[in-house]
């Protein structure tokens, strides 16, 4: 085990946006479940709460300690799959890209995952890592067992059958129960997904929006504020041939217009806001339709170079339309300069206890600002046009909801607190969000 028990560290842990520090006393990187329970042990002897922490994709301070920091690089690599049971094991600190990759190779895939795969996989489902799906949910609704190192250093192995009431509740913890040693995903063999992305106007797609779920396993669009113009994608099952994108026209895509050129235009919209309106007009006219078909993770996911904040909300689905009009006409009417499009997808209804789409089927409205540009006014404004319509936010991203307000909107909400109570009475994996989010 790699540790710091002999000095204090000098290390300053950041996320991925930048918007988020913390200065834990010391960091772990433990090789087992035996040595972090050690670790565990040790840190409540000294009177230090303990945060595990994976690649900083959330931009909350879920994972921020000034205690002790639970590095999980030694906890990684595919552990056993499953070919009878459709199933992979893999440490808690395996990027969902390595997964992915050698998931690939076994000829085998996820159903579902988000549109980017840097997080860790215990991080990811962690903080409800999502993507968008008619009848597929989230990573942490694929999960189909999980090993847990509790506060006072058990090694919990938790499924439907073993230990029930923890493992409902650990698929989507916030780090709050204990720490995940590693994780048992349903899998099943590879398929072909064939993306078609389209551009359509605002009124078009808000106007068609359920059909558009309803005709297709997998759909999201992106509106540009300033204009009323959107970028829609449809993923759904293919026969084949495997078509990918062309590596100049894929490229250009990908990589030169959605990174290269989107990086110049946050740049400048930042610097001199005035010019967001003209920007987004251009932005949302860049990408052009096309069509390809590849194996799920290479069209679930693209690659993010651009740094931003986010917020997010789940909706019930039936609210999600209204919701965006009138995010639109606040926009419309306020001063503010937004530069990043609306991401707008959907969930079916799951039982996690603290899934965003728990028992409701949902629409998800995400809200993007470039890095350093300020983004309280705007997202303050959309947050109270979510609340309104029963909007229950993101965990792993920005939101300024307390217990109080949570339990009103997640029906199992003292479900999960229960069950912490029993895990962590003395609040080891305690810090100031948990603290927000789930009360004392």
């Amino acid at each position: 085990m790699t540790d710091t028990y002999a000095r204090p560290t000098t290390n300053t842990w950041r996320n991925w946006a930048g918007n988020v520090t913390a200065r834990p006393v010391r960091t772990v990187t433990p090789a087992s479940a035996d040595e972090l329970a050690e670790a565990l042990r040790r840190a409540s002897e000294d009177g230090l709460r303990v945060k595990p922490v994976g690649a900083g994709h959330s931009f909350t301070a879920a994972a921020a300690t000034d205690g002790l920091l639970i590095r999980p690089g030694l906890l990684s690599g595919v552990r056993e799959i499953d070919r009878t049971a459709m199933t992979v094991t893999v440490g808690a600190g395996t990027r969902l890209k390595h997964l992915n990759t050698a998931l690939a190779g076994h000829g085998l895939s996820l159903t579902n995952m988000g549109d980017i795969m840097e997080q860790t996989v215990a991080g990811a489902v962690s903080t409800g890592t999502h993507g968008t799906g008619r009848d597929s949910a989230s990573i942490s609704a694929q999960i189909r067992a999980l090993e847990l190192v509790t506060a006072d250093g058990r090694v919990l192995t938790c499924s439907e059958k073993e230990n029930p009431d923890v493992f409902a509740a650990a698929r989507l913890g916030l780090g709050a129960l204990g720490v995940i040693t590693s994780i048992t995903f349903a899998v099943e063999p590879v398929f072909l997904l064939t993306a078609r992305e389209e551009p359509m106007t605002f009124d078009k797609v808000t106007h068609e929006f359920d059909q558009l779920v309803t005709e297709n396993e997998h759909f999201e669009f992106y509106w540009f504020p300033h204009t009323g113009n959107c970028n829609t994608k449809r993923n759904n099952r293919s026969e084949g041939p495997a078509a990918p994108p062309g590596r100049v026209s894929g490229w250009i895509d990908d990589e030169l217009l959605s990174n290269g050129v989107f990086q110049v235009a946050c740049s400048l919209g930042r610097a001199v806001p005035v010019t967001v309106p003209v920007l987004a007009r251009l932005s949302s006219r860049a990408l052009s339709a096309r069509t390809y078909t590849d194996i799920p993770y290479k069209v679930f996911t693209s690659p993010r170079r651009v740094r931003f904040v986010e917020m997010e909300y789940a909706l019930p689905r039936e609210a999600a339309i209204e919701a965006l009009r009138e995010v639109r006409a606040m926009v419309e009417r306020s001063p503010l300069r937004v530069g990043f499009p609306v991401e707008v997808r959907t969930a079916p209804a799951d039982d996690i206890p603290l899934s965003t789409a728990s028992d409701r089927e949902s629409a998800y409205i995400a809200v993007h600002l470039y890095r350093g540009t300020p983004h309280r006014a705007y997202f303050t404004a959309v947050e109270r046009i979510m609340t309104a319509h029963g909007g229950r936010p993101h965990w792993g991203k920005l939101h300024t909801r307390d217990a109080g307000q949570l339990a009103a909107v997640y029906p199992r909400f003292g479900e999960f607190t229960a069950v912490r109570d029993r895990l962590d009475p003395d609040r080891l994996f305690g810090n100031d969000y948990l603290r927000r989010v789930l009360g004392d």
